[in-house]
């Protein structure tokens, strides 16, 4: 078959953006018995394409990766263009790797469209602030949907919220798991970068992790607080919080002034480091050092941070509101978001070396049965299924 994929999420470098890369890579490895062409807007990617594949560029006069947001700020002509060619007969299938960048297919063509969760429609006012960017948010998601001869997620959790969200045909909804990238591993001999050692975060305070976008569905007030309640304890007191996310923009609603202001209030700006953007190779050094990662979200379709920490050895406190506790078990703490509880829970981790490195064996463990390759799998079986029918 010859498939065309809506490629436009290429250069993210968030969670959609990551996931897209990493499958894409893994599905047009294994998969040579079907044709692939990437759809792109801009030919300054920020990583190679495979080059078993074709690639076509629409330049758009907005990236999508800043104009398919909560914002809604697509042009029309943008979204024509790339319509049209995603709709030529050529095409027995077309992916979109993510809703955000959904565009209405007008051909015969199977149609697969990737919902990695419903935090907009649960959360509008956190994510879609404004009413026509929600309008038009909603107008797209009913139209991929509607459009959707498979409707593919990332987890079993996030499948069941689809399902309570919008209801449906269980069977039309399938699920193609994530994995950290093969560079998220234990080091032997973890020692910081210079680009850790400048930041200071060198390993020589024990440091409690966060990474990811600044959304307010990331609840990371909570997080703020918590910490603040852990440090006023003398056994803690020489803790810092290091926050790995992209502080300079986002294409998404980010309340990253808030958090910010919010640690100064808090008295914690010698406690807290916001690093910005960091590659992975430095990622990997600073989840080696790191005590614990903490992920507070309100909710979230995969947690694909918490997973690259655990492939790193780094334990876990998350959210409930995941489908992390059956993804990584006993290599991590769950919690219902709230202070009280990231705060407990900290206390917990931290305290304990035994627990740690008992946490840390499980997380690696659960982490290293994810593998892209067996997603790419399961997206293998979700296209063939479709192309057949």
């Amino acid at each position: 078959m010859r498939i065309a994929v809506d490629a436009t999420c290429w250069h993210n470098r968030r969670g959609y953006g990551r996931h897209a890369r990493a499958l894409l890579r893994a599905l047009i490895r294994l998969d040579s018995g079907n044709e692939y062409t990437l759809f792109l807007d801009s030919t300054q990617a920020a990583e190679p394409t495979p080059q078993e594949c074709k690639v076509r560029v629409l330049q758009a006069s907005v990236p999508t990766v800043q104009a398919a947001s909560a914002n809604g700020r697509r042009s029309l002509s943008d979204m024509w263009r790339m319509s049209r060619a995603l709709s030529s007969s050529e095409f027995d299938v077309v992916l979109f790797p993510t809703i955000y960048s959904y565009v209405p297919i007008f051909s015969c063509a199977r149609k697969l469209v990737m919902m990695h969760d419903v935090i907009a429609e649960t959360f509008p006012q956190l994510t879609v602030p404004r009413r026509a960017a929600r309008i038009f948010w909603n107008m797209k998601v009913a139209l991929g949907r509607m459009q959707a001869d498979a409707l593919i997620t990332v987890s079993d959790y996030s499948k069941q919220q689809i399902l309570k969200r919008f209801g449906g045909d269980p069977n039309q909804v399938q699920v193609v798991g994530e994995a950290a990238d093969p560079i998220f591993r234990r080091l032997e001999h973890p020692c910081p970068s210079p680009t850790l050692r400048k930041l200071g975060l060198d390993g020589s305070r024990p440091m409690v992790l966060y990474v990811g976008g600044f959304s307010p569905h990331k609840n990371l007030e909570a997080l703020i607080s918590a910490f603040a309640r852990i440090v006023a304890r003398p056994e803690f007191a020489d803790s810092i919080l290091a926050m790995v996310g992209d502080t300079s923009g986002d294409a998404f609603h980010t309340y990253y002034g808030t958090i910010a202001a919010r640690v100064e209030a808090l008295g914690l700006r010698d406690r807290v480091v916001f690093t910005g953007f960091m590659s992975d190779a430095d990622l990997v050094a600073l989840l080696n050092l790191g005590r614990v990662l903490v992920l507070p979200s309100l909710m979230e379709g995969f947690g694909l941070p918490a997973v690259e920490a655990a492939a790193c050895g780094c334990p876990v406190i998350a959210t409930k509101a995941s489908p992390l506790e059956g993804l990584l078990g006993r290599g991590g703490v769950y919690i219902e978001p709230a202070e009280d509880d990231i705060a407990r829970a900290l206390a917990d981790v931290l305290s304990s070396e035994q627990k740690r490195v008992e946490m840390s064996e499980r997380a690696t463990q659960a982490a290293q049965r994810l593998t892209w390759d067996n997603a790419a799998r399961q997206m293998m079986s979700v296209i063939n299924g479709v192309g057949a029918a």
